[in-house]
This record gives structure tokens, sequence and C-alpha cells, in this order.
């Protein structure tokens, strides 16, 4: 990386920024100039280990030269094509490759431009296939507290996380219920799944009862709650909630948007729990963060129905996007499928999993961490509210990035989740810097 020091640009005042205290930015700005494998360089010339692989979806490391040469190859040879009522043969071939992954018979892909539009078509698929099966009248979406499912309006409607739902109370979709989260006390400091819980999936049961089962057209969780700081599920709470589903002629849509492409160790975290949900989403590592993309798996009968009510000739889904599976795109996800298979990414992540979670694990010694939690090559760091809630993480966060650590932080918790190509010695940097960051962070209440 270069050893330049850029200069902050001339005003920071017209960029509204997205998830950000602006005005606490725009007084101290922390702005990254340079990425290469698993480390940053901010405006400061100062050199930064990615410890939460972007926004989790950067785990083959940043400045990947074949997604670099894959986009810039296609770019030469077709820019765009519209993807309505035609298209190019890059999307089918990666559309067979991703289906070589997914979980039972989810082999239908529908692309979109991300992640909260990946949520949004598989709400909308749950839909047109009850209406296409003769079940117009199941129009109601079960959720689940604490969940994060982007911010569009039916993301944010389906989510649970308190302040996207309380800011856009008054627009948001009807018919939409929650199920409780399954963060319980006596799940601290626990590795893995927590043994206590899965009588929580029980809540869809009560949900059936008291709005009618008939009424429903899909249940939507998070395999593992990510945003909202990792929230790993109880064994049997999917399996439970499988069963449920299919008792009642219930859709389960798994949003594998975090947990896909390899972040439990398994391709999908499905595969990992073995459960198969009938729609699944997946986004950020699809494409390791390079190029915006989303897509959808659904089970076949799935699409078939919906085709099969449909006259021949006819648009059977009205739904897509302008920028649905664009050739600069499909080349990142092809560029991405070679390197998953080159490199056995799934493995590589399964076999460096535990040597991450045991030096997570070894934080929780420090005082002012109260809960630390993880799965795979993903993990969560509660520390003690401090006046108000979300003001300990936000500090902390702080002191970490001064450390030279860079990750993501949601209220109190700081969400660690390291790359897939990670070494011993960067998982080791890691925690050594967190540990840094946390005590100066204490240091800096006693002052």
């Amino acid at each position: 990386m270069s050893s330049e020091k850029p200069e902050i640009p001339n005003s920071l005042n017209e960029h509204w920024m997205p998830f950000s205290s602006n005005r606490d930015f725009k007084e101290n700005p922390r702005l990254i100039t340079e990425a290469k494998g698993v480390y940053l360089k901010n405006h400061q010339g100062q050199t930064q280990i990615d410890a939460s692989s972007g926004l989790f979806c950067n785990p083959l490391g940043h400045g990947r030269e074949e997604i670099i040469n894959a986009i810039t190859n296609q770019l030469k040879k077709l820019d765009y094509a519209q993807p309505f009522q035609q298209g190019f043969g890059g999307s089918f071939e990666l559309a067979t490759r991703i289906s070589k992954h997914t979980p039972g018979n989810l082999n239908r892909i529908f692309y979109s431009t991300g992640g909260s539009d990946a949520v949004e078509t598989a709400i909308k698929i749950s839909i047109a296939y009850h209406k296409a099966k003769g079940q117009g009248e199941r129009f109601r979406i079960v959720g689940r507290e604490r969940a994060y499912h982007g911010m569009h309006i039916g993301g944010t409607s389906v989510g649970g996380m308190v302040n996207n739902v309380k800011t856009f109370a008054s627009v948001l979709m009807p018919g939409v219920v929650h199920m409780r989260h399954t963060h319980l006390p006596e799940h601290k400091f626990v590795s893995g799944q927590p043994e206590t819980g899965a009588e929580l999936a029980n809540d869809l049961e009560r949900i059936c009862a008291n709005f009618g089962s008939e009424n429903i057209s899909a249940c939507i969780v998070e395999p593992i709650a990510g945003s909202t700081g990792t929230l790993v599920p109880p064994k049997g709470y999917l399996q439970r909630l499988r069963e449920i589903c299919d008792k009642h002629g219930i859709l389960l849509i798994f949003d594998e948007v975090i947990t896909g492409w390899g972040r439990t160790g398994s391709p999908f975290a499905s595969q990992e729990y073995g459960v198969t949900p009938d729609i699944m989403t997946m986004a950020k590592a699809t494409t390791n963060g390079i190029v915006p993309m989303g897509a959808v798996a659904c089970k076949e009968e799935i699409y078939d129905a919906i085709m099969e009510n449909s006259p021949k000739g006819a648009i059977e889904l009205f739904h897509g996007y302008t920028y649905s599976g664009i050739p600069i795109a499909v080349s990142a996800a092809l560029a991405v499928q070679d390197i998953i298979e080159k490199e056995d990414i799934f493995k590589r992540a399964k076999e460096m999993s535990p040597y991450f979670q045991k030096g997570l694990m070894s934080l929780k010694d420090l005082d002012a961490v109260d809960n630390i939690r993880g799965y795979g090559m993903m993990g969560g760091i509660d520390m003690k509210m401090d006046k108000k809630p979300g003001a300990a993480g936000f500090t902390t966060f702080k002191h970490c990035y001064d450390a030279g650590i860079n990750f993501k932080a949601t209220g109190d918790c700081l969400i660690i989740a390291p790359m897939f190509i990670c070494e011993k010695k960067h998982i080791d940097e890691i925690i050594d810097k967190l540990r840094t960051g946390i005590t100066n962070y204490s240091k800096s209440k006693k002052n």
C-alpha cells in the first residue's frame, strides 16, 4: 500500500452518511484510503486489520486481482445488457454454479442488487406462490425481534431492530407479526449453539393459533442474527421452525445475506445446521463486496407453481430490477466462485473457526466486557452499558480504531467477522488489538 498521506476532501458537508453519527464523524473523520489483503489504510497513514470483512462482504480479502481482472475484461466486452425479456450467458452460468452449493433443490435463482432487495424479492415470491396455489388469503409474514433484513419497507417491517422499526413505524408493511428473539440471559459466554431456548420456536405455533395459519405466507429468520450482534440459534430451534412451517403450509425463508458463502464453515448455514428452507437470500460475499449483488434461491416447486399459473408467453412474476444480474456483477461473482473452488474456502473457514472462537473467548477477563458469543468465523462482544445504550460500543469502536483494528459495532456490541483468508497470525493480531482497544476504553473512563 502507498506511503503517501492523502489529504481530507475539501468539504465533508454535502455527503449524508448512512448509519453514521454524521456530526461526530465530521468533527474527527475516519477515511479509508487503501485496502489490500486483510489490511486497510486510513487518511492518517495508519494501517489497520479488517476484523469484520468490511460489512461481512469481503471474506476473500481486499484487492483480489482475479476479480478485478474479471470485471475489467467483462467491461471491455459487454458493459450492460437489460435483464427484461433478454439476457446474456454469464447470468445463466452463474445461476448454475450457485445452485451447486445451495441446499436441497433450491435451484432457481433470482438476481437482485443487494441483500435488502433480496429480502423484498423473497417476500414477494412467497406471496406469489400462495396465490398461484389458490391461497391468496396468505398475506401475513412472521419475522423476529432483533432481526435485520435490510432497510427497504418490507425488510424493515419483518426486521426487529428497535430504532429501525420506531423511526419508520408509520409506513411499515401491514400483516407482520414477530416472534421473540433467542438471546437468553443464560447464554452468556457461550461459543457455538446454546443448549437452551429451542422452545422459543413455538412462538410460531402460537402466532398460527392467534392469527390463523391459513393467513400466514412465510416465516423469515436469519439462521444467525448477524447485524444485531451474532445471536446463535439454540440447538433444535431451526429444526422446530421447519416442523411448524411444514405442519401449516408456511414457507420458511432463511436470510443468509451474512451467513452465506462460508461464514459458518459450510456453504450456507442451512447446511451447517441441517435445516433446508424453502427460499434463501444471499448477497455480500457473493461478489466479495466489490459490486452490489444479491440473489434469491427458491425450491423448484415454488418456481414451477408460479410458472404453471401463468399463460405461456406472459410475464409470470411482475418483479425485477434494472441491475438484476448485470454483466459486471456476474463477472465478479463468477470470479468468486473460481476462488472458492481453487482455494477450498469453505474448508479453510471451518478449520480456522475453532482458533478464532478460542481467541475471542480469551477476552472475557476484561472488566468492560459483558458477554461474548460466536459461531464459525463470526462473533459478538457485548460491552457493559455506559449511561445510555450504544455509548460504550461506539466509544470502544473508536479506541479500537486508534489501536489499529477496524470492525462494525452495533449498539453496545462489537461484531467481529474475520476474513476467510486469515492465518493464525492475523487472528492473533485481531485479538491482541481488541484487547488493547477495549483496555484503552476502560482507562479512558477512569481519567
